[in-house]
């Protein structure tokens, strides 16, 4: 065996790893989602200017 090739008990922490990588893929995906939408809400909030309602929809 070379010194690249992994044993085969390593394949499982390889599974693991991979499963930890990707769920931290996922959350900082996430995470760049919900700013970009925070950004974009408080943008929106600007442009409507001061409503007094704070962004929250009132119900008639």
């Amino acid at each position: 065996m070379s010194e690249t090739e992994k044993p085969e008990t390593g394949g499982k922490r390889s599974a693991k790893e991979r499963r930890e990588q990707r769920l931290a893929e996922a959350l900082r995906a996430n995470l760049r989602r919900r700013k970009a939408q925070t950004r974009e809400r408080r943008n929106q909030d600007r442009e409507a200017g001061p409503s007094g309602s704070g962004g929250e929809t009132q119900e008639p």
